[in-house]
């Protein structure tokens, strides 16, 4: 992979934030309509393509290991459907099964007489996922530094937890923060009714110390010279290959020598149509996307931040606009944002403590999907009428009686994909 490092070192007085003059400079410097062609790029594409049915996966292993007796039916497991990210046309249970080494397969007997599969964790499985609590206790202060700053980014510190959830693998945040992490921490955060009727997290202070981006403490470690006048520059990298214009060439070492908005500062005084405010927006995101684990996340979940974070109509085109600091990944049925200076090839270039026990999970799963591929596991219907009153006693008769519409066929499933979600 080329590298290009575009760090405008030239000094120019209109920098200087503050002065009459600089601002007059950032009103005046008009938005350049430069348009930069996507270049595919394999490396970051296997990244993405890398954790294919992990997020659900891990999801899954919560909700297992959060029931009482850690094991769950089908029917129960199909209220999260909504929150695993599977294409609706997927049934859960063939999901499932795909992943033998980390999901044991049982049955039970419904009040009907109807065969109904249950799934626990496989005692591999469940060590990993004490594994990840411990990791999780280990870095809690990082991880409420992280969502502290989140909500900072914010206009008025505040988020709908729809959003939040749709940030949470992204953030690393427990699958039940809402339960295990937020009431904890009523210190810092409160919950609010938002005026659409949502329920939102809201900070309870600023807190300056936090209000540094990861640009600006990269500039002060390495006593880079633009530091002192606020012209930060963005790494820059591209695909092999890209070849970029000599006017393209100009305009963006130009553009690296604009004058630096730190995401965590008032921007309202900027034009939206000056380059000055799209770097304010490239600040923003590339700010936002080092606050996740793995520096990435689903294009649609940064759209659905236009309104809490005062973001002009559009403004996802800087992904497009700036190719070298961010790629857009197409893998997996959707478009996923990378920061590319987080990566080296396919590797990130520092891990998150999470990271590695998710790295394990899915070493659990290539190996449980290869060895069922290969006929090493098969899928047996245990018939013991033991065990099915063992797991009859586990579930609860009430919990049995929820069942209903299913057939005597072991491997079917329900087809119901009803999304409970209720924060009450």
């Amino acid at each position: 992979m080329v590298f290009w490092w575009l760090l405008g070192r030239t000094r120019i007085s209109s920098c200087v934030c503050g002065s009459k003059r600089g601002y007059e400079y950032q009103q005046k410097c008009s938005l350049v309509n430069v348009k930069l062609k996507w270049v595919k790029d394999k490396a970051l594409d296997a990244a993405v393509a890398g954790e294919k049915d992990l997020r659900a996966t891990c999801n899954l292993v919560s909700i297992i290991a959060a029931a009482p007796n850690f094991c769950l039916p089908i029917y129960s497991l199909l209220r999260h459907r909504g929150q695993l990210g599977l294409p609706q046309n997927f049934k859960l249970s063939t999901f499932i099964r795909k992943y033998p080494t980390i999901f044991h397969e049982s049955h039970v007997v419904d009040s009907g007489g109807n065969c109904v599969a249950c799934f626990e964790l496989t005692p591999e499985a469940l060590d990993l996922y004490h594994e990840q609590l411990l990791v999780l206790e280990q870095n809690l202060k990082e991880l409420l530094d992280r969502l502290y700053k989140l909500l900072m980014l914010t206009k008025e510190m505040t988020l709908p937890l729809q959003t939040v959830d749709q940030l949470r693998w992204d953030m690393g945040l427990p699958y039940d923060y809402y339960d295990s992490l937020i009431p904890h921490h009523l210190d810092l955060f409160s919950l609010v009714r938002l005026p659409d009727d949502q329920v939102g997290l809201k900070l309870r202070a600023w807190d300056d110390k936090l209000a540094i981006s990861q640009l600006q403490k990269n500039a002060l470690l390495q006593q880079k010279e633009d530091m002192k006048n606020n012209c930060l520059a963005f790494p820059i990298q591209f695909t092999r290959g890209f070849g970029l214009k000599r006017k393209c060439m100009e305009w963006l070492e130009e553009w690296q020598r604009l004058p630096y908005t730190s995401p965590y500062a008032d921007a309202s005084h900027l034009d939206p149509r000056t380059d000055v405010s799209e770097k304010r927006i490239v600040g923003l995101f590339h700010e936002l996307l080092h606050l996740t684990i793995q520096k990435k996340t689903e294009r649609k979940n940064l759209s659905n931040l236009r309104k809490p974070l005062s973001l002009p109509q559009k403004f996802t085109k800087v992904f497009e606009h700036h190719p070298g600091i961010f790629y857009i990944s197409k893998k997996c049925d959707t478009q996923t944002v990378v920061l590319r200076e987080a990566y080296d090839r396919q590797q990130l270039l520092h891990k998150h403590p999470l990271t590695h026990v998710r790295e394990k999970f899915a070493c659990m799963m290539r190996k449980g999907f290869l060895d069922r591929s290969r006929g090493l596991l098969k899928i047996t219907a245990s018939a013991n009428p033991r065990e099915v009153v063992a797991y009859g006693n586990k579930l609860g008769d009430s919990d049995l009686h929820k069942e209903a519409g299913s057939d005597c066929d072991l491997f079917s499933e329900y087809e119901s994909d009803e999304h409970f979600f209720d924060h009450s």
